[in-house]
């Protein structure tokens, strides 16, 4: 692989970072909505809410790209790439994320719900000033864990044509003829963007000693 074909696929990575930092933030702020839905004593709201999760949890991404860049154009929205990728990644992202913070919530001993509730503070300052700085603690190394998935996810966008590190791969050997060189650099990239995350990931959660609490 020569130095421009090397050049070009970094350019892809910078597109891959930046999917994936809409994946996560984008899915973070809807999945957060989602968590605290699933919690809900509300049961339309909680039932919506599972619904959403399970339709999402049960559709593969790549469905899910699809749909919306093949199925948007058709009710006369066009949508690029980029913005189908994106769209779709938030929507796969809050699904998770939302499930996994459900249940560090839930984790959260019920005697402080009721601690809390005893010192007359209301559900949202129950949530806010007790519930939520404990389960902080806890849903801080799967959901750094879960961002090694959102990237690696990103790799998808390239059958819609989202020009990411995975889609000038094959560009790129398509005018190489050397795969086996292209995707081996390729996976060498990915793995230089997750190992870190996971690393973290393992650290945070020894740090915090959440498996013994």
């Amino acid at each position: 692989m020569s130095a421009v074909h090397f050049t070009v696929l970094l350019q892809g990575l910078v597109w891959t970072v930046v999917l994936s930092a809409v994946g996560f933030l984008g899915g973070g702020i809807v999945g957060f909505v989602i968590a605290l839905a699933r919690i809900s004593a509300n049961p339309l709201i909680h039932g919506i809410s599972s619904a959403y999760v399970t339709l999402l949890q049960g559709t593969p991404l790549l469905i899910q790209m699809f749909v919306l860049y093949f199925g948007l154009p058709i009710v006369g929205l066009e949508v690029p790439p980029l913005a189908a990728a994106s769209i779709a990644m938030t929507l796969f992202s809050s699904a998770y994320l939302g499930e996994i913070w459900r249940g560090c919530l839930q984790s959260v001993p019920k005697a402080q719900w009721e601690a809390a509730e005893c010192l007359a503070l209301s559900r949202v300052e129950r949530l806010l000033l007790v519930i939520l700085p404990q389960a902080l603690r806890i849903a801080t190394p799967p959901t750094v864990g879960f961002m090694v998935q959102i990237i690696k996810n990103t790799s998808i966008a390239s059958v819609i044509g989202m020009v990411e590190m995975t889609y000038i791969g094959k560009m790129i050997n398509n005018t190489t003829f050397k795969p086996f060189q292209t995707y081996v650099v390729i996976a060498g990239l990915y793995f230089l963007l997750c190992y870190p995350l996971s690393w973290l990931s393992r650290r945070l959660e020894r740090n915090l000693n959440v498996a013994h609490r």
